[in-house]
Parts: C-alpha cells; structure tokens; sequence
C-alpha cells in the first residue's frame, strides 16, 4: 500500500510536469494559457482510482499469498518447460539461464517480480499496437471520401443546387466520356419524415451512384427509403420499420425503412438543410413536388446534381477539364451557371485530420512508462540476484555470459509481450474503431498496418537488449568472492 500511495503521488508529479505540453495539435498555438496546469478535480480522482484499485489488488494478494495459507516453506519450483525445450536444442548456457530469470521468481530473498515486468511489458504492446491500428484506420477514413459519404469522384451542380441539368443531354455527354465509370441524378430538399424535417437527396431506384450503405440494402422500390443512422434515432424506428414522408400539406406516403447509409456532406447554398453522415435520407424523387425540383421552371428539366464516380486509373486532371466541359455545355438559361464540386468534407472529418500524431504520442507515453518498469524490473533482478550470480561466476560464467544471460531475460520479457500483446492489440485496436466509427456514422472499416506492427516488435526487441545493457553490465561486475564470504 505504501508503494501505491508513493506512486501515485508521484503520477501527481510527473502529471504536472508535463503538463506544459498539453494541449497537442494545431489548438496550441491558440491556447490562451500552455504553461503548468492544476486540474484537481481529475488528478484527486486518478488518485483515488490508483489508490483503490492497486491497493485492492495488493491486499487481495497479500491474503493469498499469508503464510497461515502457503505454508511456512515454499516447495522448490520446478524448471518450466521452455527453459527445457530451450537447454534440449542446445542453447547456450547463458540464454538458459536468462529465461529462467525471466520467467521464474526465484527464492524468498531474491524473489524478483518477474510476472509484473511480463504483465509490464505485455499491456505496453496491446497499447502501442491498438493506438496504432486505430490511428491507422483514422488516417484511412480521412483519405477516402468514399467512407464518410462522398461515394463518388466529382458531382455536377445546378444552379448552387436549385437548378436543372438537361437530363438528356447530360446522359448522352456522361455515357460517352470515356473516364466516366458510372453517374446518378439527385434533387435536393427537405421532408417531413415522421413529423421531423430531414434534408433528402432525392434520387432513382437501383441508382448505380449512391450512398454507402451502413445497414441494409439501397432502396429499389418507390415505396423506400434510406435514412441515416443519426434521422433513424432521432425518429425511434428500426430498419424495416414503416415511416410517413410528406412535403407540408401534401398527401403523405407510407415508406419501408430498407436501410441506413452515411450520407455525404453536399454542400450547396441553395439548399436549406444539408444531409451530413448520420443526417438525411435517400428517397424516390417524385416525392419532392415539381415547384421544389424545377424552381426556375426551366426546360429541359432535370436533377439539381449528378454524382459522377470516374474509372480507377485514369487520369484525373483529363477527367476533371472534361467535367467542366459538360457542365458548360448542359447550363440552360435561368439556371446561373452549373459547376464541378469536388469532396466535401464534413465538419468532423476535418477535425479528425487536425488530431496529426496525437494518438500516437500517447501511446508512446505509454510505452516509455512499461519501458522505464522493464529497466527497474531488471535492476532489481541483478541486485537480488546477487548471490546466484556470483554462484556462477564461481562456476566459470564469464562477465559476457552474465550480460548475455540478462539481455535474455529482457529479451524473453518482450518477446511473451509481444506474443500475447500483439494479437490482443490488433483486435482492440479493431473493437474501438468499430465502435467509434459507429457512434459518429461512417463506415466502418478498420485498417491493420502489418509493416508498422513488424517495426514496432522489431524496435521493442532492440529496445528491451537496450534497457538490459546497463544491469548487464552491473550483473558483469559481481564480486562473487565478497558475496560468498559475506554468506
């Protein structure tokens, strides 16, 4: 308890010390206040948490663990099974005796916490390794439009949305453009669905470009409708369920929820209400009265914007002169002018992007805390350890066999974290994207960086001999001749 209570008034500490260089990211230089920073309420409450938690633990072991329960003598452990299978392919002496260190022990008086460094070092790579496919996964939702809603390249607009496109003549131009892979039409407006006015891209059935669907399927049917997870709350129904859409007084319809979708962030002036991922429904068009889709009553008539999704691989700079091209070709008077939107970012994905590397420096932080228990870990291994040390120097152990035999047992300490750790990490790092993809309604689709995950296990294997050079070192220079007299 004594040490619980120490740390965690050195967690105070260290807490405030760093507190300087919060907050990270592009809020900083706007900060009005970055030096020290006190917040008592959340430190008194980590305290706390520290203090009942690691306490409850120390007592629930010290209860176990009372002599009225073990025993008052310890029966001798036996040698566990990978320091067998290690001394029968013939490892050197050393690397055995360095796994044994790392995974037993040892007697009363050199009792060293082994398990609590391999515990250290295994949540240290669940962290590091879930931080990173999660930032990962972030990277990619932020670089491809396709999974917050934009599920297409470029998107003609008419009118800043109020306006005609020639349906006809823009078929015949779009169907003909060789770097054009698929397109649909869409009117914009607003619907009362269920009492609540929700933004609408009013669409075809089947429409070949369309919203990524979260749940469910498209709509295929003049009696459907395609809501986003956040309007699907909002009205307290399920998919399958059944909703009424009307526009004002006019007649309402009876429409079958078929599934959500992430609906993109289009934005356009003439439009009063914007659909924004979790915001908005796909509905069949004629839905919306003719005086909202044809507000100019222009002729040809046709939808205010077509999605346009272009063929992997091609040129994009010709695909977009292109683009322009058509839009000026199919702007009919009274429509003030049609023009080639690019993505559109919604304002949560481009707060995402502003987060950079802070996931990442917290697990680092994190890291170096299991990083700086492994080091202790293993200094008070060659401390209490003394005695069997200067048994095997009195044996022949040379100063590198003692050196080698601590860089083992941090090797070993790293390598059981990384087998448990990893796995673990990976699928953390997947159950919190999946939720947090989720709760702000894109789609959800984690990303597991497998050449980073190499490089990371890579450097704790350095990083771990790194931290055992210098108790190595103190191991190399036993004085076994003093020790034994002293016993």
């Amino acid at each position: 308890m004594g040490a619980v209570v120490v740390g965690a008034l050195v967690a105070i500490g260290v807490a405030v010390a760093l507190s300087p260089l919060a907050p990270l990211g592009p809020v900083r230089p706007y900060y009005p206040d970055p030096g020290v920073a006190f917040d008592w309420t959340v430190l008194s409450l980590g305290v706390a948490a520290l203090v009942v938690v690691l306490g409850s633990v120390a007592i629930v072991l010290a209860v176990q663990r009372a002599p009225q329960r073990t025993g008052t003598r310890r029966r001798p452990r036996a040698p566990s099974r990978i320091e067998g299978a290690a001394s029968a392919v013939g490892l050197p002496v050393s690397a055995v005796t360095g796994i044994r260190f790392a995974l037993e022990p040892g007697a009363e008086s050199e009792a060293v916490p082994v398990r609590s460094a391999i515990l250290g070092a295994t949540l240290a790579v669940v962290v590091i390794i879930a931080t990173v496919v999660f930032g990962s996964s972030l990277t990619s939702l932020v670089s491809h439009p396709r999974l917050y809603g934009w599920n297409w390249n470029y998107a003609l607009i008419a009118g800043g949305g109020v306006g005609d496109i020639p349906a006809a003549q823009s078929a015949t131009l779009l169907d003909h453009d060789p770097s054009v892979a698929a397109w649909s039409g869409y009117w914009f407006g607003n619907l009362q669905i269920d009492g609540l006015t929700v933004p609408v891209l009013g669409g075809s059935p089947g429409a070949s470009v369309a919203p990524p669907i979260l749940t469910g399927h498209g709509f295929d049917g003049p009696g459907q409708i395609v809501l986003g997870p956040g309007t699907l709350a909002q009205i307290h129904k399920s998919v399958g369920d059944s909703v009424t859409v009307r526009y004002g007084t006019t007649t309402p319809h009876l429409l079958r929820i078929v599934g959500t979708a992430t609906m993109p962030a289009v934005g356009v002036g003439g439009v009063t209400g914007h659909a924004s991922m979790g915001t908005g429904a796909v509905v069949p068009y004629q839905l919306l009265p003719t005086s909202v889709r044809n507000q100019f009553s222009v002729s040809p008539a046709g939808p205010n914007a077509e999605f346009v999704r272009l063929k992997p691989g091609g040129n994009a700079k010709i695909a977009l002169r292109s683009l322009n091209r058509i839009a000026a070709e199919v702007t009919p008077p009274g429509n003030n002018g049609s023009y080639v939107l690019g993505v559109e970012r919604p304002a949560e994905i481009v707060n995402y992007r502003s987060m950079g590397a802070t996931p990442l420096i917290l697990g680092l932080g994190l890291t170096a805390g299991a990083v700086t228990a492994l080091g202790l870990t293993l200094v008070a291994s060659v401390r209490r350890r003394r005695r069997s040390m200067a048994m095997l120097r009195t044996l022949g152990f040379t100063g590198r066999q003692l050196r080698a035999s601590v860089a083992w047992q941090s090797s070993v300490a790293v390598v059981i974290g990384l087998v448990i750790g990893v796995p673990l990490g990976i699928v953390a790092g997947r159950f919190l994207w999946d939720l947090f993809a989720t709760n702000i309604y894109v789609v959800p689709r984690p990303t597991v960086p497998a050449l980073a995950i190499v490089a990371i296990a890579f450097g704790a294997l350095v990083l771990g001999n790194l931290v055992a050079a210098l108790p190595g070192r103190t191991a190399a220079r036993t004085p076994a001749a003093l020790l034994l007299r002293t016993e």
